[in-house]
């Protein structure tokens, strides 16, 4: 009798003190993931870094989807701002965002090409800012071909 009351009690405390260590455990992870800083700047001073600077929108047909977006982040450690986004010619438009994108932010520039002009795509579209690297030119590219009937 003695040895099964022992054993049911050794069965109910061995879990409970398991728990308590794994708690203890994440709290510790808790504490030295928020003593780690969110975000590191690579640069003094605001700089943009994009995913990437050129889209091939490849071979569509007339009338299909010009939109695209070329995602980038402020890697500096001062406020990003975007001062003008200008396209080469009016067939492509751009939109940008017009407030500061702080440290670590991450944001986008949309182009809309107007995909009802038929033959080559070969466009630029250029971003100016206040950061270490002052103008950055993206490229799209691709084929437009008539509308099949």
């Amino acid at each position: 009798m003695k040895k099964l009351l022992t054993l049911a009690l050794v069965a109910l405390f061995v879990p409970g003190s398991l728990l308590a260590q794994t708690n203890k455990k994440s709290a510790k992870a808790e504490k030295q993931e928020a003593a780690k800083p969110a975000f590191v700047p690579s640069v003094e001073g605001p700089e943009i870094q994009f995913e990437r600077t050129v889209h091939d929108y490849g071979t569509m047909e007339q009338g299909g989807n010009g939109d695209t977006e070329f995602k980038f982040k402020n890697v500096g450690s001062e406020p990003l701002i975007l001062s003008n986004v200008q396209s080469s010619c009016g067939c492509t438009t751009p939109s940008w965002p017009r407030e500061p994108i702080m440290p670590g932010q991450e944001a986008a520039i949309k182009v809309h090409y107007d995909t009802n002009r038929i033959g080559g795509i070969s466009k630029t579209v250029t971003v100016t800012t206040n950061g270490k690297t002052d103008r950055v030119t993206l490229r799209i590219t691709g084929n437009i071909n008539p509308k099949a009937n």
